[in-house]
């Protein structure tokens, strides 16, 4: 991967799509996608974790997209902090997701010896609940790994 050679220290333009950590928005934006389709997909009690798992998908996904924008526009360039910025936004989307990971494993465990919908619904929204837990702990994996190269980009500066 090209080091990211902008001004600000952050890439810009199609740049972004070439250097690391920048390429992980993708794949943050891919994943945190999938989270969000998968959890809006399925029925399950109690709705507080869902419901923020659902809060915590969406704001991730359109503050990445935003980000994304900014960075591929180019405007993050003569402004300083755009770098502790990154770090900041990443450290808080990786918290974030890691807080809303927890409680949906704990759901989709507690899904498994419940009645609450049809057996058959009940196994369908199960295996979606455990693509979801999946899905949802990559995501977080992604965003700490962003936030860890971001640090060091940061500190660096």
């Amino acid at each position: 991967m090209a080091p990211s050679v902008s001004g600000s220290g952050l890439p810009s333009g199609c740049q972004v799509f070439t250097t690391m950590p920048d390429i992980l928005f993708i794949l943050e934006f891919i994943f945190g996608g999938l989270v969000w389709i998968l959890v809006a997909s399925t029925h399950v009690r109690p709705e507080i974790p869902q419901g923020w798992v659902m809060f915590v998908s969406v704001f991730c996904f359109v503050m990445t997209f935003i980000w994304l924008i900014i960075f591929a526009c180019g405007g993050h360039k003569n402004k300083s902090g755009w770098v502790t910025a990154d770090f900041a936004y990443h450290l808080t989307a990786a918290f974030f997701y890691f807080g809303a990971s927890v409680p949906l494993a704990s759901v989709t465990i507690a899904m498994k010896n419940t009645t609450i919908v049809p057996q058959v619904d009940q196994f369908r929204y199960y295996q979606i609940d455990i693509a979801a837990v999946v899905f949802s702990y990559i995501t977080t994996l992604l965003y700490f790994v962003h936030c860890v190269l971001s640090a060091i980009r940061w500190k660096s500066f």
